[in-house]
């Protein structure tokens, strides 16, 4: 529980996106500290999780986005008002993974409905609860329709992404053997988090590596966060009848490779518990978020290397670009308010 200012502003800053652009130029507002319904909480904000859909979709935009356009969709802040009744408390501090079709939480104030929020255990400090909903539940979500069990053999494409690194933790609670890929200076880290086998990605002969490593059986599921080209070379290295749950836009297959795989192929949308407006979902995903946090607390799960943000329209530019550059491997977190 936190001590709280209840004599709150009318006007708030914010960081918007004006318009979509290559660049990702953004501009800071004031705009007026949002009105609560019956089942929503005002949180003041203080810290804000970038993640690489803010900077992909600081360029393309997002069809249900009116501008200018608050960014930012994890955050951890701390309950300023609440209707009587509505748990969480005023002055818990909460953490959740916002909806993408509605403004985001690059503001000092937002509001949030409070069946999507998870109360932070004292055990872990608001920056480092910040870093967890997008890709924590992202790893989660995908290791869940990939049904891995003690066992298996799963292969994690991107092990140093954010993703990456929970995903590794978590298979291996499951017991799975995780093989993944990953440039040869994370290799190290990524074994300390747990990975059996880690592979370069920039090496020419990674399909004949991993099959020498792995026999002949081929994968019995792959996390596939890259795309392209990579789902499809994945998919070779499955076994028949083999699960892949895709992050990103699926290519175009060849009906010969689906025929003779025959995968189960699962589509990863974080964002569609809110898009599609289920309730069950958007509640799962505040059970979620419980399990991290839990897991943090108890030292089972380790998060990325954070990097302080300022609460800039400038700074944030540049973290987004560096964000999508390629070789950003820790979690940037945005300060907001103290």
């Amino acid at each position: 529980m936190t001590n709280v200012d209840l004599s709150l502003p009318q006007m708030m800053r914010a960081i918007v996106l004006i318009e979509p652009n290559e660049s990702i130029r953004l501009s800071e507002t004031t705009l007026p500290v949002p009105e609560c319904s019956d089942n929503e909480l005002l949180v003041k904000v203080e810290y804000v999780g970038l993640n690489p859909v803010d900077a992909i979709l600081s360029k393309s935009g997002f069809c249900q986005w009116q501008y200018p356009h608050i960014l930012g969709l994890d955050a951890v802040g701390i309950v300023v008002k609440a209707q009587k009744g509505v748990y969480p408390n005023v002055g818990d501090r909460v953490m959740w993974h916002a909806s993408m079709g509605e403004q985001g939480v690059l503001s000092e104030y937002t509001k949030v409905p409070n069946f999507a929020v998870s109360v932070v255990p004292d055990e872990v400090d608001a920056m480092t609860a910040a870093a967890l909903p997008c890709a924590g539940m992202t790893a989660l979500i995908s290791l869940e329709k990939l049904r891995v069990t003690a066992g298996e053999t799963i292969l994690i494409e991107g092990g140093a992404g954010s993703v990456g690194q929970f995903a590794i933790q978590f298979a291996k609670q499951r017991g799975v053997d995780v093989f993944t890929t990953a440039s040869k200076r994370n290799h190290k880290l990524l074994k300390q988090l747990g990975a059996d086998v880690v592979f370069d990605y920039h090496d020419p002969k990674l399909c004949e590596k991993i099959r020498r490593e792995l026999g002949p059986q081929g994968f019995d599921a792959v996390l596939d966060s890259v795309g392209g080209e990579s789902t499809i070379r994945n998919i070779e290295l499955m076994r028949f009848c083999g699960r892949i749950a895709c992050l990103r836009p699926l290519p175009l297959f060849e009906q010969e490779l689906l025929d003779r795989k025959g995968p189960t192929i699962s589509i990863v949308s974080l964002g569609g518990a809110w898009l599609d407006n289920s309730l069950c979902a958007q509640q799962k995903m505040g059970f979620m978020s419980k399990v991290m946090l839990d897991s943090v607390a108890k030292g089972e799960i380790k998060t990325s290397d954070l990097q302080l943000v300022e609460f800039t329209a400038g700074h944030i530019s540049d973290a987004l670009n560096r964000q999508i550059g390629g070789s950003f491997t820790g979690k940037q977190i945005v300060k907001v308010s103290d």
